[in-house]
């Protein structure tokens, strides 16, 4: 009986560490790290299709969690799209946030209309992020109402939050297959994020980056200028940066602008020095439990070969650039 309680608690602890993954092991897109300073929990986020390798009769988010960055348990299930949610087409670029005693989880989806466009552009389905709440990092995440919080007519992707002088704001993507030449853009949320203040303001466009290029000279078919995966972040000496992603001369990549006001509201300006050139992008910036910066982003850029980067980050005050 001693030998068989043994070995049944040796299978046991087996399971346990077999279901362990690594970072190398998880296929990511878009990935958002949040560390949670109560539980000494890193969470990393993802959309269900990476997973099922775009399978999409599963619409969800999912969240894996390590103690070290290294080993990660999971993944589990935050979030279950409804039958009759609006946006059951695609589940898009997850990321959690924790504000006023409650997490809200930032997805872009893509519902059945089809989206107004130039007619040069392709046809496409009309996206748009969401915001979702929970009273855990866990969830269940449930949505306010049945309807994206960026413009309804609008192909938008990519929302995050800031605060600033305690108002909310997001600020989201409005898409090159839209509009051509993709923007960034601002719009103030609701106390309790569960809707928008007012109409958005557009901050930057992606050609106003000199390393930004077209679509049709990086190997697609169509012509226009991508902006992808914002994320705002205070440097040492509190400047005002945000790291955006879009296609530069050795593909999708990673730039950076810096706000000259200090404000979210800008003037932006575009820094010539990319943080990331090749490959590789949608990154955002969480700290460590030691409080180092880190940068996490996917890469590769393609098919099912994306997974999700870490990288040290040098804060020079006025820009960022990798720890090599």
């Amino acid at each position: 009986m001693r030998i068989y309680i043994r070995i049944s608690f040796l299978l046991l602890s087996l399971t346990g560490f077999s279901q362990l993954k690594t970072l190398a092991d998880i296929r990511v897109r878009d990935p958002f790290i949040y560390t949670d300073s109560i539980s000494k929990t890193y969470y990393l986020y993802a959309q269900t299709g990476n997973r099922l390798l775009d399978n999409d009769t599963i619409k969800g988010v999912e969240v894996y969690k390590s103690t070290n960055l290294k080993d990660w348990s999971g993944p589990d299930t935050v979030f279950s799209a409804p039958s009759d949610h609006w946006g059951k087409r695609m589940v898009w670029a997850p990321e959690m946030h924790y504000y006023k005693g409650k997490y809200f989880l930032f997805v872009t989806f893509t519902g059945d209309e089809m989206a107004l466009k130039p007619k040069e552009q392709p046809e496409q389905y009309r996206r748009g992020t969401q915001i979702l709440v929970a009273d855990k990092p866990t969830g269940p995440f449930k949505a306010f109402t049945n309807k994206p919080t960026t413009p309804k007519e609008w192909m938008s992707l990519d929302g995050t939050l800031w605060v600033e002088n305690h108002v909310p704001y997001m600020v989201f993507c409005h898409e090159w297959a839209q509009i051509g030449d993709g923007t960034m853009e601002l719009i103030q949320l609701k106390d309790d994020l569960s809707g928008t203040v007012g109409v958005p303001r557009t901050l930057f466009k992606a050609t106003e980056a000199k390393w930004v290029r077209s679509l049709s000279t990086t190997g697609f078919k169509y012509h226009g200028y991508v902006t992808d995966g914002c994320f705002l972040y205070k440097t040492k000496t509190g400047k005002l940066l945000m790291i955006w992603s879009s296609f530069g001369d050795k593909g999708y990549g990673l730039g950076q602008l810096i706000s000259e006001s200090g404000s979210i509201k800008g003037p932006w300006k575009q820094i010539d020095k990319m943080i990331f050139e090749e490959g590789g992008g949608h990154g955002m910036i969480f700290k460590t439990f030691e409080g180092k910066s880190m940068l996490c982003l996917h890469q590769p850029n393609k098919g099912d070969k994306e997974r999700t980067q870490i990288y040290e980050l040098i804060d020079s005050g006025d820009y960022l650039d990798i720890l090599k």
